[in-house]
């Protein structure tokens, strides 16, 4: 199977959600081996379920089509940004960090009168 196809992309992102390709052929409405077929770049089927299966592993159609040999996982450039920081940060501050962003994210989802005296996000 090449690297860098479609086919691999799938499988890359397929795995990197823990999820099976009984798990994805059964969320898509197919069976176990066109997932399999889609993954070995031998089936020409996949374009016509490439929406179903970018948002069932969460990337955006164009990574799918578009991308190297790297896995696809979702992150835009903030995040990974916001990644390597975290991993240059001590264990204390690791935690600091998660608790903080908890509290975020809980109180963006609180929506107005934002119950957790923080700015909401966005």
């Amino acid at each position: 199977m090449q690297n860098d196809g479609i086919g691999s992309r799938i499988r890359l992102a397929r795995k990197a959600r823990g999820m099976t390709q009984e798990d994805l052929a059964e969320a898509v409405g197919v069976s176990r081996s066109a997932v399999a077929q889609w993954e070995t770049d031998r089936a020409g089927q996949v374009r016509g379920n490439l929406g179903r299966i970018a948002a069932l592993l969460d990337i955006p159609v164009a990574d799918l089509v578009n991308m190297a040999s790297t896995p696809a996982v979702p992150a835009d450039s903030t995040e990974l940004a916001l990644l390597r920081l975290y991993r240059e940060c001590s264990p204390e501050d690791r935690q600091w960090l998660l608790r903080t962003a908890r509290r975020l994210a809980r109180a963006n989802a609180a929506g107005p009168g934002n119950e957790g005296g923080l700015p909401r996000l966005g």
